[in-house]
């Protein structure tokens, strides 16, 4: 699978992938709300190694586990779905391979357990 991180042009792909990303899910007005006051370079800086890592690349992620980072936050499957959609079309037009692009897909779908949940902190 390196063959995919390679393919994608290794760190500073990876880089251009999430840059480009966020700029989709910022713009989808139903998962912005979900970034309000959430430090995006931070953010950026944990899904560039995450994707290396689902690209066959490098692994330096240094953060919390998924299921805790994302504890409170609310995300519904349907948004959880949305981000994914969201990630395929970014690497999709960055020219990934459709092999690489179901690969990390995959990879992020099987974490859905830890992402997904009904409560959001401050919600009545």
């Amino acid at each position: 699978m390196v063959a995919f991180y390679d393919s994608l042009g290794g760190s500073s792909g990876v880089e251009t992938a999430v840059d480009q990303l966020y700029e989709r899910v910022m713009a989808d007005p139903t998962l912005a709300p979900y970034f309000a006051g959430v430090d995006l370079a931070k953010l950026k800086g944990h899904q560039r190694a995450f994707l290396a890592v689902a690209l066959g690349g490098p692994h330096a992620y240094a953060g919390r586990p998924l299921g805790e980072a994302h504890a409170g936050a609310g995300i519904t499957a349907e948004a959880f779905g949305s981000v994914v959609a969201h990630l395929a079309d970014t690497l999709a037009e960055l020219g990934a391979e459709e092999s690489a692009i179901a690969a990390v897909a995959n990879r992020v779908l099987a974490l859905e357990g830890e992402i997904v949940s009904s409560e959001r902190v401050g919600s009545s």
